[in-house]
This record gives structure tokens, C-alpha cells and sequence, in this order.
């Protein structure tokens, strides 16, 4: 593949799309979006938040409500079908054709449009040589792995040179490490090729290394928008602060510019911003920002679970008040059930959400 081949970045925008089910109920609510050219967009969240179907409005798959609307650059394309939108799709099941080499998989969509003999199968060597399965052209299907066929799929969707590529959960069905490294595969792709990506999923680990901004959905609705390190260190609401990652709550109190932790704790910080009421408020930390301090600790804990991650041990800690706390400590510590440990908080990195 040529080092200077581009798909087009094409800008997206959904207008008041919403989408109701017959018989009452909605699946999503009217959301407002505007996808840049070229950007790899996540939409991350629980089953049923909307996000695919958000995806399949995209698509063409599904039509939203009278009244929304979907723009491809400037081009109203809501009342186009699928195939006249010129949509690459990459699903959770590859749908590969059984009865077909991995090149004749990736070439057929090229048939279905007519493209001749010749070009088709030049492209679709260029496309299998940018997925680094060009010594796979002749070979079954069923002689592939989960994450070759995967890549089969990827390059059956981009030879057709779409517009926008979608993909829903489609490393869902691998294991760990081959979806770690399958990732960071689609990562380079989509950057060498420079298309407009929207992907689906569920895996935060997919979101944070894929997008260039995440759409966290719940219940329909768009919680938040942002890079995957505002949506991690300043999330806007509960939802987001709980659903990304592993939070800690601490009740306690803002009086004056100082707060104070609540009973248990007996921690007065007076360097916390604080430009909100007096009053009880919750505080928002990260398992990562609560350090271990061998002396100098703001409050004494015990440890309840120690679980072992490799780059990381992850600690469960109760503090004199009872109330439990997660906290990351370096790898290679070992601890033991009951053993004391003395905590300190940096009050810059405590969070506060809006009311």
C-alpha cells in the first residue's frame, strides 16, 4: 500500500437523533453530535445504554425519529439506505464467508460494485498486505485464527474505500492478549489510512487506547464527551466518575477554603480548592492517588484483600471509621491480610463533581 494512500476524512453530525421503539419506550434519546474528520470516536458504555443503536443510525441500519437527522460532511444522508452511504462495517461475528479464500472475502465487496477483475484483486492484495496477512491470500477461512479473521473483516470493510468506517465490539469474541494486540493493530491503521472512525464498546481499555474522544452513553443519553483523560480525571457526573475506572467515595466537609474527611479519617487539608458552598460534600479519588507513606501519613488503615496484577498490587484498606477504600501500591510490595498502613491524599487530586 502506498505510504501517501488516504480514505477521505469525512466529518460526521447527528442532529436531534433519538430513536423510539414501536409500541412505546425509546432506545435512545435525542442526542446532538459532531464527529471530526479523521477522528476515531469511542461510544463506551453499559449493554443498553443506546450506544449501538446510536451506531446503527450511522449506518443507515435503523432511522431515527422524525427530525433527527445524519450528515456526512455536508451531505444529508438520512434518507439513504446502507449501501448508497458507502459505510465500512466490522461486526462482533466476523461474517466471513465460509466457501471463500481470505482474498476472495476481501475482494467480494468489490465484485458486488462492479470493480473489475484486475483491480479488485490488486486492491485487495494492497488492502491484506496493511492488515499483515498478504501470505494468508489463498488459505480457508477456517484456517484462521479468531484474531486473522478479524483482520480479514477489517480489510474486507476498508477496500471499498468507505467513507466512514463502523465498528461494533469487534474484538469482544478474542482473548486478552490477542485483543491488546489486535487493538493496537486497528490503533495504526486507522491512523496511517486517516478515515473517520466510529467504534462501540464496552471495554474502557478499548476506549482509552482507541479514541481520540470517548462518548459515554447511559440510559440513552450522552453522559459525557471528552479525550479519554478528561473523561478519566475530571468525569462530570457520578456515572461517568463510577463507570470508568475504580473510584473512591469520601464523605466530608468544606468550611472556609478547608475540608475535612469524614469520621475515621481526621483529615483537615487546607490547600484543597474549593470554590463551592460550606457544607458536606463527597470527594472523589482515584486508587492510584492514594499514596503509602511510610511516614507523614494523613490517616492509618488496614488491610482487608491484597490482590496481586503483575504491575500493581491492588489493595482493599478499612479505615478507623469502617469504611472501605481501594488503593494501588507498587507491584512488587507484598502485604498481608490485617497489616497496618499509613495513607496520605495529595488534595490536588481529589475530585468533586458538579451538583
Amino acid at each position: 500500500m502506498p505510504s501517501n494512500f488516504h480514505l477521505d476524512a469525512v466529518p460526521i453530525r447527528l442532529q436531534a437523533c433519538g430513536k423510539s421503539w414501536e409500541g412505546g419506550g425509546r432506545a435512545l434519546e435525542p442526542l446532538d453530535l459532531a464527529i471530526r474528520g479523521g477522528e476515531t470516536i469511542v461510544f463506551l458504555g453499559p449493554s443498553g445504554c443506546g450506544k449501538t443503536t446510536t451506531l446503527r443510525i450511522i449506518a443507515g441500519l435503523e432511522s431515527p425519529d422524525p427530525g433527527g437527522r445524519v450528515f456526512f460532511g455536508e451531505e444529508d444522508v438520512t434518507e439513504l439506505p446502507i449501501e448508497r452511504r458507502n459505510v465500512g462495517m466490522v461486526f462482533q461475528s466476523y461474517a466471513l464467508f465460509p466457501n471463500m479464500t481470505v482474498i476472495e472475502n476481501v475482494a467480494y465487496g468489490l465484485k458486488v460494485r462492479g470493480v473489475p477483475r484486475v483491480e479488485r484483486a490488486a486492491r485487495a492484495e494492497e488492502m491484506l498486505e496493511m492488515v499483515k496477512l498478504g501470505e494468508f491470500a489463498g488459505r480457508r477461512i477456517d484456517q484462521l485464527s479468531g484474531g486473522q479473521r478479524q483482520r480479514v473483516a477489517l480489510a474486507r470493510a476498508l477496500v471499498v474505500r468507505p467513507r466512514v468506517l463502523l465498528l461494533d465490539e469487534p474484538l469482544t469474541a478474542l482473548d486478552a492478549k490477542l485483543r491488546d494486540g489486535l487493538r493496537l493493530e486497528i490503533d495504526r491503521l486507522l491512523r496511517q489510512l486517516g478515515i473517520t472512525a466510529v467504534y462501540v464498546t464496552h471495554d474502557q481499555g478499548e476506549a482509552m487506547a482507541l479514541g481520540d474522544r470517548i462518548v459515554v452513553m447511559a440510559e440513552g443519553r450522552i453522559a459525557q464527551v471528552g479525550t479519554p483523560r478528561e473523561i478519566y480525571y475530571r468525569p462530570a457526573n457520578a456515572f461517568v466518575a463510577e463507570f470508568v475506572g475504580t473510584m473512591n467515595r469520601l464523605s466530608g466537609e468544606a468550611r472556609n477554603g478547608r475540608m475535612r474527611l469524614g469520621p475515621g479519617f481526621g483529615v483537615a487539608l487546607a490547600s484543597l480548592p474549593w470554590s463551592g458552598p460550606d457544607g458536606a460534600q463527597e470527594f472523589l479519588v482515584r486508587p492510584e492517588d492514594i499514596d503509602l507513606a511510610e511516614e507523614g501519613g494523613h490517616f492509618d488503615a488496614r488491610v482487608a484483600a491484597s490482590v496481586f496484577l503483575g504491575d500493581r498490587t491492588r489493595l482493599v484498606v478499612e479505615t478507623e471509621g469502617g469504611q472501605p477504600l481501594t488503593v494501588d501500591a507498587p507491584g512488587r510490595a507484598d502485604f498481608a491480610r490485617g497489616q497496618s498502613v499509613a495513607l496520605r491524599l495529595d488534595p490536588n487530586r481529589l475530585l468533586t463533581l458538579p451538583a
